[in-house]
């Protein structure tokens, strides 16, 4: 798949690692279909893509309903739908037992429902569409990009529910591709170690600088244009498929 000819569902898609993916797509002649829920932000991607290039979409990734329907109007507004990368995702963090009181269980629940099933819903809600497209010289109809974490493999302390909706991330992608192969839909994974988004950015500067110094090689945090590379790069590689990638300098997160 040839960059320019990309017609993208970014979810995630207004700020942080969602938003490099934009950039990258639309800055290689690519369209992209935003998909978050903060609109002021929604409003200021779009005005610095060009609206020509890019739409934002309110969307809440767990509605199954309002995920179809933006599907279908993003497909209308690119031409055409062959890439989803999901980005959406929150962090969920609280230990099993608290201080005051053990983790509610609704917090577990959010986690696993932005995370994980609204990962597998938009993914499904745009693999029907894209099921229907005419395959290029490989007979590929589509790519779907998930991410997950590297906490999906040493998650820390008081990340059960966020290694948990990753962790399902990750064991989802080979069954899906294996499922998705008869249509020509690819399906990758990438789990990416500590990037800098708007949440670092917010933490103390000797916080960033602890995190940056236990990064073995470069000792710094990921910026997300690389991450943004990657995902440009498997897009564009048509025997990359059924895989997650971890992307992390290789770190390994410690207990705590």
């Amino acid at each position: 798949m040839q960059l320019d000819t990309v017609r993208a569902v970014v979810t995630g898609g207004v700020s942080g690692l969602g938003l490099a993916v934009a950039q990258h797509l639309v800055a290689h002649g690519g369209k992209v279909a935003l998909f978050d829920v903060n609109d002021a932000k929604g409003a200021e991607a779009v005005a610095a893509l060009g609206e020509a290039n890019a739409r934002y979409f309110k969307t809440d990734v767990t509605s199954e309903d309002g995920v179809a329907a933006n599907v279908a109007a993003a497909r209308e507004f690119l031409g055409g739908l062959n890439a989803v990368v999901n980005c959406a995702g929150i962090l969920g963090a609280g230990r099993m037992l608290g201080k005051d009181a053990p983790m509610p269980l609704a917090q577990f629940q959010g986690t696993v429902m932005v995370n994980l099933v609204g990962s597998f819903n938009v993914a499904k809600a745009a693999a029907a569409l894209m099921q229907h497209n005419e395959p290029n010289a490989d007979g590929e109809r589509g790519v779907i990009v998930n991410t997950a974490s590297v906490a999906a493999y040493e998650g820390q302390i008081g990340q059960a529910a966020y290694s948990a909706s990753k962790g399902g991330v990750v064991g989802m992608t080979l069954p899906m591709a294996r499922e998705l192969a008869r249509f020509g839909i690819r399906v990758m994974t990438v789990a990416p170690g500590i990037f800098w988004t708007p949440m670092v950015d917010g933490m103390p500067e000797s916080v960033q600088q602890s995190l940056a110094a236990s990064i073995p090689f470069p000792s710094r945090l990921g910026q997300p244009q690389e991450f943004a590379d990657l995902v440009a790069y498997i897009l564009g590689n048509a025997y990359l498929n059924g895989e997650v990638i971890r992307l992390d300098g290789a770190t390994r997160l410690a207990p705590k």
